[in-house]
Protein backbone atom coordinates (compact mmCIF):
# COMPACT_ATOMS: atom_id res chain seq x y z
CA UNK A 1 0.00 0.00 0.00
CA UNK A 2 1.52 3.30 -1.10
CA UNK A 3 1.89 6.15 1.36
CA UNK A 4 -0.44 9.15 1.13
CA UNK A 5 1.84 12.14 1.50
CA UNK A 6 0.79 15.27 3.35
CA UNK A 7 1.50 17.48 0.33
CA UNK A 8 2.77 17.10 -3.23
CA UNK A 9 4.31 19.80 -5.44
CA UNK A 10 2.15 20.74 -8.43
CA UNK A 11 3.91 21.06 -11.78
CA UNK A 12 1.49 21.31 -14.72
CA UNK A 13 2.62 20.95 -18.31
CA UNK A 14 2.17 24.70 -18.81
CA UNK A 15 4.79 25.38 -16.12
CA UNK A 16 7.23 22.90 -17.63
CA UNK A 17 6.87 24.43 -21.07
CA UNK A 18 7.25 27.96 -19.75
CA UNK A 19 10.33 27.02 -17.71
CA UNK A 20 11.91 25.34 -20.76
CA UNK A 21 11.22 28.46 -22.82
CA UNK A 22 12.83 30.61 -20.14
CA UNK A 23 15.95 28.45 -20.02
CA UNK A 24 16.27 28.40 -23.79
CA UNK A 25 15.86 32.18 -23.98
CA UNK A 26 19.05 32.71 -22.02
CA UNK A 27 17.41 35.22 -19.67
CA UNK A 28 17.88 33.62 -16.25
CA UNK A 29 18.09 36.67 -13.97
CA UNK A 30 15.05 38.41 -12.53
CA UNK A 31 12.55 40.81 -14.10
CA UNK A 32 12.49 39.12 -17.50
CA UNK A 33 9.46 38.53 -19.75
CA UNK A 34 7.87 35.84 -17.57
CA UNK A 35 8.38 37.94 -14.44
CA UNK A 36 6.59 40.80 -16.17
CA UNK A 37 3.65 38.55 -17.13
CA UNK A 38 3.33 37.19 -13.59
CA UNK A 39 3.60 40.69 -12.15
CA UNK A 40 0.84 41.94 -14.45
CA UNK A 41 -1.41 39.00 -13.53
CA UNK A 42 -0.92 39.55 -9.80
CA UNK A 43 -1.46 43.29 -10.17
CA UNK A 44 -4.84 42.59 -11.75
CA UNK A 45 -5.89 39.83 -9.35
CA UNK A 46 -4.93 41.75 -6.20
CA UNK A 47 -5.68 45.30 -7.41
CA UNK A 48 -2.09 46.20 -6.56
CA UNK A 49 -0.23 49.44 -7.15
CA UNK A 50 2.83 47.25 -7.79
CA UNK A 51 3.89 43.62 -7.45
CA UNK A 52 7.54 42.83 -6.74
CA UNK A 53 8.53 39.18 -7.11
CA UNK A 54 10.98 37.95 -4.47
CA UNK A 55 12.96 34.75 -3.80
CA UNK A 56 10.59 33.77 -0.96
CA UNK A 57 7.67 34.90 1.16
CA UNK A 58 10.19 35.58 3.92
CA UNK A 59 12.01 38.07 1.70
CA UNK A 60 8.71 39.77 0.87
CA UNK A 61 7.96 40.19 4.60
CA UNK A 62 11.45 41.59 5.20
CA UNK A 63 10.98 44.07 2.37
CA UNK A 64 7.61 45.12 3.83
CA UNK A 65 9.18 45.74 7.23
CA UNK A 66 12.00 47.79 5.71
CA UNK A 67 9.38 50.10 4.22
CA UNK A 68 8.28 50.97 7.77
CA UNK A 69 11.74 52.36 8.67
CA UNK A 70 11.54 50.84 12.14
CA UNK A 71 13.69 52.43 14.83
CA UNK A 72 15.25 50.66 17.82
CA UNK A 73 12.47 49.72 20.23
CA UNK A 74 9.64 50.08 17.71
CA UNK A 75 7.07 47.33 18.15
CA UNK A 76 5.14 45.27 15.61
CA UNK A 77 2.28 43.05 16.79
CA UNK A 78 2.20 39.51 15.39
CA UNK A 79 0.22 36.38 16.30
CA UNK A 80 2.14 33.89 18.38
CA UNK A 81 0.58 31.17 16.22
CA UNK A 82 2.48 31.76 13.00
CA UNK A 83 5.69 30.75 11.24
CA UNK A 84 8.97 32.24 12.42
CA UNK A 85 9.32 34.37 9.26
CA UNK A 86 6.56 36.71 10.46
CA UNK A 87 8.57 37.65 13.56
CA UNK A 88 12.01 37.34 11.95
CA UNK A 89 11.12 40.03 9.41
CA UNK A 90 10.42 42.45 12.27
CA UNK A 91 13.73 41.65 13.94
CA UNK A 92 15.70 41.94 10.69
CA UNK A 93 14.26 45.43 10.19
CA UNK A 94 15.33 46.52 13.67
CA UNK A 95 11.98 46.21 15.46
CA UNK A 96 10.61 44.08 18.28
CA UNK A 97 7.85 41.50 17.66
CA UNK A 98 5.05 41.63 20.23
CA UNK A 99 3.19 38.32 20.41
CA UNK A 100 -0.58 38.14 20.93
CA UNK A 101 -3.19 35.40 21.15
CA UNK A 102 -5.51 34.12 18.41
CA UNK A 103 -9.26 33.52 18.10
CA UNK A 104 -10.48 30.00 18.76
CA UNK A 105 -12.89 29.76 15.82
CA UNK A 106 -10.50 30.74 13.01
CA UNK A 107 -6.99 30.48 14.54
CA UNK A 108 -6.43 34.04 13.31
CA UNK A 109 -5.04 36.95 15.32
CA UNK A 110 -7.41 38.28 17.99
CA UNK A 111 -8.36 41.95 17.41
CA UNK A 112 -9.06 42.33 21.14
CA UNK A 113 -5.57 41.06 21.95
CA UNK A 114 -4.11 43.42 19.35
CA UNK A 115 -5.84 46.44 20.85
CA UNK A 116 -4.69 45.49 24.35
CA UNK A 117 -1.07 45.17 23.18
CA UNK A 118 -0.76 48.60 21.54
CA UNK A 119 1.67 51.05 23.15
CA UNK A 120 3.16 54.35 22.03
CA UNK A 121 5.93 52.31 20.34
CA UNK A 122 3.56 50.21 18.18
CA UNK A 123 4.05 50.79 14.47
CA UNK A 124 2.16 47.95 12.80
CA UNK A 125 0.21 44.72 13.15
CA UNK A 126 0.81 41.67 10.94
CA UNK A 127 -2.23 39.40 10.61
CA UNK A 128 -1.95 36.10 8.80
CA UNK A 129 -4.98 34.54 7.14
CA UNK A 130 -4.60 31.13 8.72
CA UNK A 131 -5.32 28.17 6.45
CA UNK A 132 -6.58 30.61 3.81
CA UNK A 133 -9.49 32.04 5.85
CA UNK A 134 -9.50 35.82 6.30
CA UNK A 135 -8.66 37.39 9.62
CA UNK A 136 -11.23 39.79 11.06
CA UNK A 137 -10.10 42.67 8.88
CA UNK A 138 -13.08 44.88 9.74
CA UNK A 139 -11.95 45.04 13.37
CA UNK A 140 -8.27 45.34 12.47
CA UNK A 141 -8.94 48.19 10.04
CA UNK A 142 -10.90 50.02 12.73
CA UNK A 143 -8.00 49.59 15.18
CA UNK A 144 -5.53 50.70 12.52
CA UNK A 145 -7.46 53.89 11.84
CA UNK A 146 -8.23 54.66 15.49
CA UNK A 147 -4.72 54.02 16.78
CA UNK A 148 -2.65 55.11 13.79
CA UNK A 149 -0.83 51.83 13.11
CA UNK A 150 -0.17 50.09 9.79
CA UNK A 151 -1.49 46.71 8.66
CA UNK A 152 0.97 44.45 6.86
CA UNK A 153 -0.75 41.27 5.66
CA UNK A 154 1.20 38.03 5.89
CA UNK A 155 -0.73 36.44 3.05
CA UNK A 156 1.32 33.25 2.74
CA UNK A 157 -1.86 31.16 3.22
CA UNK A 158 -4.43 33.46 1.69
CA UNK A 159 -3.74 33.94 -2.02
CA UNK A 160 -7.05 33.38 -3.83
CA UNK A 161 -9.16 34.13 -0.76
CA UNK A 162 -11.32 37.17 -0.03
CA UNK A 163 -12.47 39.35 2.84
CA UNK A 164 -15.97 40.29 1.76
CA UNK A 165 -15.28 41.23 -1.88
CA UNK A 166 -11.68 42.36 -1.39
CA UNK A 167 -8.86 39.94 -2.31
CA UNK A 168 -6.69 38.96 0.62
CA UNK A 169 -3.41 40.81 0.24
CA UNK A 170 -5.08 43.97 -1.09
CA UNK A 171 -6.25 45.35 2.27
CA UNK A 172 -3.16 46.37 4.23
CA UNK A 173 -0.50 48.93 3.37
CA UNK A 174 1.26 46.02 1.70
CA UNK A 175 1.25 42.23 1.84
CA UNK A 176 3.55 39.26 1.38
CA UNK A 177 2.83 36.19 -0.74
CA UNK A 178 4.63 32.85 -0.63
CA UNK A 179 5.09 30.52 -3.60
CA UNK A 180 6.78 27.74 -1.64
CA UNK A 181 6.11 24.23 -2.95
CA UNK A 182 3.51 23.68 -0.21
CA UNK A 183 1.37 26.65 -1.29
CA UNK A 184 -1.58 26.74 -3.68
CA UNK A 185 0.47 28.50 -6.37
CA UNK A 186 4.10 27.45 -6.22
CA UNK A 187 7.50 27.47 -7.87
CA UNK A 188 9.59 25.63 -5.28
CA UNK A 189 10.76 28.79 -3.53
CA UNK A 190 9.41 32.24 -4.28
CA UNK A 191 7.27 35.10 -3.06
CA UNK A 192 5.99 38.57 -3.84
CA UNK A 193 5.49 41.90 -2.13
CA UNK A 194 2.12 43.42 -3.01
CA UNK A 195 2.33 47.20 -2.67
CA UNK A 196 -1.06 48.84 -2.06
CA UNK A 197 0.03 52.40 -1.25
CA UNK A 198 1.37 54.28 -4.31
CA UNK A 199 3.71 56.24 -2.03
CA UNK A 200 5.68 53.02 -1.38
CA UNK A 201 6.22 51.89 -4.97
CA UNK A 202 9.46 53.68 -5.88
CA UNK A 203 11.13 52.99 -2.53
CA UNK A 204 10.12 49.33 -2.54
CA UNK A 205 11.73 48.93 -5.96
CA UNK A 206 14.91 50.63 -4.72
CA UNK A 207 15.15 48.46 -1.60
CA UNK A 208 14.60 45.32 -3.68
CA UNK A 209 17.25 46.25 -6.26
CA UNK A 210 20.20 46.55 -3.89
CA UNK A 211 19.43 50.15 -2.97
CA UNK A 212 19.77 51.44 -6.53
CA UNK A 213 17.35 53.40 -8.70
CA UNK A 214 17.62 50.79 -11.45
CA UNK A 215 13.86 50.71 -12.16
CA UNK A 216 13.77 54.47 -12.63
CA UNK A 217 16.70 54.18 -15.06
CA UNK A 218 14.91 51.57 -17.20
CA UNK A 219 11.81 53.77 -17.24
CA UNK A 220 13.93 56.66 -18.53
CA UNK A 221 13.45 58.75 -15.40
CA UNK A 222 17.21 59.09 -14.73
CA UNK A 223 20.14 59.02 -17.15
CA UNK A 224 22.08 56.44 -15.11
CA UNK A 225 21.37 54.39 -12.05
CA UNK A 226 23.30 54.50 -8.82
CA UNK A 227 23.18 53.59 -5.14
CA UNK A 228 20.61 55.81 -3.39
CA UNK A 229 19.37 53.88 -0.32
CA UNK A 230 19.94 50.73 1.69
CA UNK A 231 18.77 47.57 -0.01
CA UNK A 232 19.32 43.93 -0.79
CA UNK A 233 19.04 41.52 -3.71
CA UNK A 234 15.43 40.36 -3.65
CA UNK A 235 14.63 39.38 -7.25
CA UNK A 236 13.10 36.04 -8.30
CA UNK A 237 15.04 34.06 -10.92
CA UNK A 238 13.30 34.08 -14.30
CA UNK A 239 12.84 30.28 -14.68
CA UNK A 240 10.91 30.24 -11.39
CA UNK A 241 8.73 33.09 -12.61
CA UNK A 242 8.04 30.97 -15.68
CA UNK A 243 6.85 28.11 -13.46
CA UNK A 244 4.52 30.57 -11.72
CA UNK A 245 3.22 31.83 -15.05
CA UNK A 246 2.26 28.30 -16.06
CA UNK A 247 0.26 27.83 -12.87
CA UNK A 248 -1.48 31.19 -12.97
CA UNK A 249 -2.83 30.45 -16.45
CA UNK A 250 -4.88 27.65 -14.84
CA UNK A 251 -5.62 29.31 -11.51
CA UNK A 252 -9.39 28.75 -11.49
CA UNK A 253 -9.10 24.98 -12.00
CA UNK A 254 -6.25 24.79 -9.50
CA UNK A 255 -8.30 26.48 -6.79
CA UNK A 256 -11.42 24.48 -7.62
CA UNK A 257 -9.54 21.21 -7.14
CA UNK A 258 -8.45 22.27 -3.66
CA UNK A 259 -11.93 23.48 -2.78
CA UNK A 260 -13.40 20.09 -3.66
CA UNK A 261 -10.98 18.29 -1.32
CA UNK A 262 -11.60 20.81 1.49
CA UNK A 263 -15.38 20.56 1.14
CA UNK A 264 -15.29 16.75 1.05
CA UNK A 265 -13.41 16.70 4.36
CA UNK A 266 -15.78 19.26 5.86
CA UNK A 267 -18.96 17.36 4.95
CA UNK A 268 -17.82 13.75 5.32
CA UNK A 269 -16.18 14.29 8.72
CA UNK A 270 -18.89 16.45 10.27
CA UNK A 271 -20.82 13.77 12.14
CA UNK A 272 -17.63 12.00 13.27
CA UNK A 273 -16.13 15.28 14.51
CA UNK A 274 -19.28 16.19 16.44
CA UNK A 275 -19.36 12.77 18.08
CA UNK A 276 -15.77 13.04 19.31
CA UNK A 277 -15.80 16.75 20.13
CA UNK A 278 -13.25 17.62 17.44
CA UNK A 279 -13.17 21.13 15.98
CA UNK A 280 -13.42 21.57 12.21
CA UNK A 281 -12.52 24.77 10.34
CA UNK A 282 -14.95 27.66 10.67
CA UNK A 283 -15.53 30.16 7.85
CA UNK A 284 -16.98 33.52 9.02
CA UNK A 285 -19.63 35.22 6.90
CA UNK A 286 -17.11 37.81 5.72
CA UNK A 287 -14.63 35.25 4.35
CA UNK A 288 -14.25 33.33 1.12
CA UNK A 289 -11.45 30.81 1.74
CA UNK A 290 -8.36 30.17 -0.35
CA UNK A 291 -8.67 26.42 0.44
CA UNK A 292 -5.05 26.23 1.56
CA UNK A 293 -5.13 23.98 4.65
CA UNK A 294 -7.68 21.63 6.15
CA UNK A 295 -7.19 21.01 9.86
CA UNK A 296 -8.80 19.41 12.90
CA UNK A 297 -8.36 20.48 16.52
CA UNK A 298 -8.51 17.76 19.17
CA UNK A 299 -9.45 18.51 22.76
CA UNK A 300 -6.48 16.61 24.20
CA UNK A 301 -2.86 16.41 22.96
CA UNK A 302 -2.76 12.67 23.67
CA UNK A 303 -5.80 12.14 21.45
CA UNK A 304 -4.16 14.19 18.68
CA UNK A 305 -0.99 12.11 18.97
CA UNK A 306 -2.96 8.85 18.84
CA UNK A 307 -4.75 10.11 15.74
CA UNK A 308 -1.46 10.86 13.97
CA UNK A 309 -0.21 7.36 14.82
CA UNK A 310 -3.50 5.84 13.65
CA UNK A 311 -3.21 7.61 10.30
CA UNK A 312 0.42 6.61 9.94
CA UNK A 313 -0.58 2.98 10.48
CA UNK A 314 -2.95 3.43 7.53
CA UNK A 315 -0.14 4.82 5.39
CA UNK A 316 -1.37 8.41 5.59
CA UNK A 317 0.81 11.32 6.70
CA UNK A 318 -0.79 13.97 8.91
CA UNK A 319 1.16 16.68 10.71
CA UNK A 320 0.78 19.23 13.50
CA UNK A 321 1.59 22.89 12.94
CA UNK A 322 3.33 25.77 14.71
CA UNK A 323 5.05 25.68 18.06
CA UNK A 324 3.93 29.04 19.54
CA UNK A 325 6.48 31.80 19.04
CA UNK A 326 5.98 33.24 22.52
CA UNK A 327 7.31 30.04 24.11
CA UNK A 328 10.08 29.35 21.57
CA UNK A 329 13.73 29.98 22.42
CA UNK A 330 14.07 32.82 19.90
CA UNK A 331 10.73 34.29 20.93
CA UNK A 332 11.88 34.48 24.53
CA UNK A 333 15.14 36.11 23.42
CA UNK A 334 13.87 38.62 20.85
CA UNK A 335 10.16 39.16 21.40
CA UNK A 336 7.69 40.51 23.94
CA UNK A 337 4.75 38.65 25.45
CA UNK A 338 2.67 40.88 27.71
CA UNK A 339 -0.34 38.60 28.17
CA UNK A 340 -1.43 34.97 28.44
CA UNK A 341 -1.99 32.77 25.39
CA UNK A 342 -4.75 30.29 26.29
CA UNK A 343 -6.10 29.83 22.76
CA UNK A 344 -2.69 29.63 21.09
CA UNK A 345 -1.50 27.04 23.60
CA UNK A 346 -4.68 24.99 23.24
CA UNK A 347 -4.66 25.04 19.43
CA UNK A 348 -0.96 24.28 19.09
CA UNK A 349 -1.35 21.17 21.27
CA UNK A 350 -4.44 19.87 19.48
CA UNK A 351 -4.25 20.88 15.81
CA UNK A 352 -3.48 18.40 13.04
CA UNK A 353 -3.44 19.04 9.29
CA UNK A 354 -4.82 16.58 6.74
CA UNK A 355 -3.32 15.81 3.32
CA UNK A 356 -4.41 18.42 0.78
CA UNK A 357 -2.74 19.24 -2.50
CA UNK A 358 -3.65 20.56 -5.92
CA UNK A 359 -5.32 17.98 -8.21
CA UNK A 360 -5.47 15.45 -5.36
CA UNK A 361 -7.22 12.35 -6.80
CA UNK A 362 -10.68 11.51 -5.47
CA UNK A 363 -9.73 7.91 -4.53
CA UNK A 364 -6.91 9.28 -2.36
CA UNK A 365 -9.27 11.72 -0.65
CA UNK A 366 -11.73 8.90 -0.01
CA UNK A 367 -8.97 6.76 1.45
CA UNK A 368 -8.06 9.53 3.89
CA UNK A 369 -11.71 9.96 4.91
CA UNK A 370 -12.19 6.23 5.48
CA UNK A 371 -9.11 6.03 7.68
CA UNK A 372 -10.27 9.02 9.72
CA UNK A 373 -13.75 7.59 10.28
CA UNK A 374 -12.15 4.40 11.62
CA UNK A 375 -10.52 6.35 14.45
CA UNK A 376 -12.31 6.16 17.79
Amino acid sequence: MSEVRFTLPYLPEASIQACDASLISGHLAGDGPFSQRVTSTLDNLLLAEATLLTPSGTHALELAMWLLDLQAGDEVIVPSYTFSSTANAVIQAGGVPVFVDIEHATCNISPAAVEAAITDRTRAVVPIHYAGVSADMDSLLRISEDRGIHIIEDNAHGFGGFHRKRPLGSIGRCSALSFHETKNVQCGEGGALIVNDPVDVDRAQILREKGTNRSQFFRGQVDKYTWVDRGSSWLLAEPLAAVLHGQLTNLEALQQSRKEVWCTYQSELSEWADELGIQQPFVPEYAQPAWHIYFLVFQEPTMRDRFIEHMRAHGIMTVFHYVPLHSSQAGLNFGIARDEFPVTDFVSQGLVRLPLWTMMPTPVVNRVVEAILAFR
